[in-house]
């Protein structure tokens, strides 16, 4: 998880060929075949730092897929107070995103719909209300009218 860390804090100053370079080297340890929960962090973070969103959309596939893999307890022993289910509304924010952005309207609809119908698992806390905002700004996304922005 502190690789992971240090992968993230590149990410957010804007080093993304680093961050992926870090990212990269986790996953050649977790592999597909590892700890569910590290594979969940470490794929949302992955997908984060892609340029290409066919590329950000096969790390966000990989994370929901792992996240559905993680118990509470599992994620309670790694430090997260909240249910796993509290993954969620994020996870389906950035598949509803890329989809939209892929020009998959129907199936950014669907995780948009899954995301508001997990944000009930989120506190009032600044990331429940980042989340939140994201989702409404994916619903003004999707219902403007034209084609999605590249």
């Amino acid at each position: 998880m502190a690789e992971i860390g240090r992968g993230m804090e590149l990410g957010q100053r804007g080093e993304r060929a680093a961050a992926r370079r870090v990212f990269a080297g986790v996953w050649d340890r977790l592999g597909a075949d590892g700890d569910p929960f590290h594979i969940c962090a470490l794929a949302h973070s992955m997908a984060d730092v892609q340029d290409d969103p066919r590329e950000e959309l096969v790390w966000d596939l990989r994370a929901l897929e792992a996240a559905d893999l993680v118990s509470d307890e599992r994620a309670r022993l790694a430090g997260v107070a909240s249910p796993v289910a509290a993954f969620y509304p994020s996870l389906h924010l950035n598949l509803g995103d890329v989809y939209r952005r892929l020009g998959d309207l129907d199936r950014a609809r669907d995780h948009l719909a899954r995301g508001q119908d997990a944000v009930g698992t989120l506190g009032g806390d600044g990331y429940g209300q980042l989340i939140k905002g994201g989702l409404d700004r994916l619903a003004e996304r999707l219902s403007a009218p034209g084609p999605p922005p590249a």
